[in-house]
């Protein structure tokens, strides 16, 4: 049974930082490319960030101007996102997801098959 697992959600003011973790489990996770999604109320689901299955590769949306840093570990099957200077914009439901194999386009969330639940980060300002 596949899962992703998200954590370390919360509750910070602007200027804070979190770090999200995803625990996947029940598919190949070692060779699978990851991706963080956020999704805002009233918003569209948008991209956040991509690492390579081997951690050597990663992009990241527009918007997070080197504040954010996508990791993993694939001894412990969990990817990373850390999160510094944080803004109140940033406040959204995250998602971390499995990209699926041979697909193009890293920031579609259509290229992406497997999703975690969702883990809630509110910045206050």
């Amino acid at each position: 049974q596949v899962q992703l697992v998200e954590s370390g959600g919360g509750l910070v003011q602007a200027g804070g930082s979190l770090r999200l973790s995803c625990a996947a489990s029940g598919f190949a996770y070692s060779t699978s490319a990851m991706g963080w999604f956020r999704q805002a109320p009233g918003k569209e689901r948008e991209f956040v960030a991509y690492i390579a299955w081997s951690g050597g590769i990663t992009y990241y949306g527009d918007f997070v101007k080197g504040r954010f840093t996508i990791s993993r570990d694939n001894a412990k099957n969990t990817v990373y996102l850390q999160m510094n200077s944080l803004k109140a914009e940033d406040t959204a439901v995250y998602y971390c997801a499995r990209k699926i194999r041979g697909s193009s386009d890293y920031r579609d969330l259509n290229n992406y098959d497997y999703w975690g639940q969702g883990t809630q980060v509110t910045v206050s300002s």
